[in-house]
């Protein structure tokens, strides 16, 4: 067996195609563009590069794109007075505060400064108790990719036991909330899991978001299983997940690294900015993303 290759890219790209449809339906009826402010504090290459590539994905979606770049000496106080004049402007539908942060910045005191309702990136207590909770919110985009990639992959998911590899707030937390919400048998292994490997082999679903090279086996996937690697490493031998590449053997479908689920990240913030948009407008929420 030869897993079938799940493409993020282009189910990330035909996403980002329906969200700028409905970004342009959006402005007809507000009178607006939907608003994405991002912040960016500091000189780290690896932020810079992202926030450029949001900029550019938030205009080519057909919405406003607003960016403050701040000194990497800014002060908490003038960051969080930055977030609270956002909060403030009805332009702006969405806020993102690009991590890191320089450390002499609590970063949990200025993500939960930001409106949970133009919060995009989903990270604030409240979207978490929502999501915890089954109420509508914003959900992280990673994990949120995620799920739009497996509802793509299976006409349900009702009944499947899932294992999700880490607890992170970004990625482990919300997913396996967004997997029970899909009415599957969630599992969460972690570093203090015994016999991580058995837990594995009895999944349907796996997604792995540990940070560790190669972590999952191939010998570990139940064959037919459906594997979604989150796990960008970055090694001598080039960029490589959390799951063996030979797993691909094994599994029934899988995402590749790069081009599995790196592609959606971007692609569900945009459509979390339209989704805080037209709520923020008492307008109903876009079909179809």
């Amino acid at each position: 067996m030869t897993a079938t290759m799940i493409d993020g890219k282009a189910f990330a790209a035909g996403l980002r195609e329906r969200v700028g449809a409905a970004a342009a339906t959006f402005t007809a009826r507000a009178g607006r563009r939907p608003g994405l402010a991002v912040v960016l504090v500091g000189e780290d290459a690896a932020s810079a590069v992202y926030v450029r590539s949001k900029g550019k994905a938030t205009v080519a979606s057909g919405m406003e794109s607003i960016e403050h770049r701040l000194p990497a000496d800014t002060t908490q106080d003038a960051l969080i007075a930055l977030v609270d004049a956002l909060n403030a402007d009805d332009a702006v539908d969405g806020i993102l505060v690009q991590l890191p942060l320089p450390r002499h910045i609590d970063e949990q005191a200025v993500l939960i400064r930001i409106d949970p309702d133009k919060d995009v990136d989903g990270f604030h207590p409240v979207n978490a108790g929502r999501l915890a909770t089954g109420m509508d919110g914003l959900v992280p985009c990673t994990p949120l990719g995620c799920i739009l990639l497996l509802k793509d992959r299976h006409a349900s998911l009702s009944g499947m036991e899932a294992v999700v590899i880490g607890r992170s707030n970004i990625v482990g937390k919300p997913m396996a909330q967004l997997l029970l919400k899909e009415s599957c048998t969630v599992t969460t292994v972690h570093s203090r899991t015994r016999d991580v490997a058995g837990h594995v082999r009895r999944a349907d679903i796996v997604v792995a978001a540990v940070g560790i090279p190669a972590f999952v086996r191939a010998d570990w996937v139940k064959p037919g299983a459906t594997v979604i690697d989150v796990g960008i490493n970055r090694t001598d031998a080039g960029l490589v997940g959390d799951v063996d590449p030979a797993a691909a053997e094994v599994a029934g479908a899988m995402t590749p690294v790069p081009g599995g689920v790196g592609p959606m990240t971007i692609a569900v913030l945009m459509r979390n900015t339209l989704v805080a948009a037209h709520r923020r407008a008492g307008l109903p929420a876009p079909e179809g993303l």
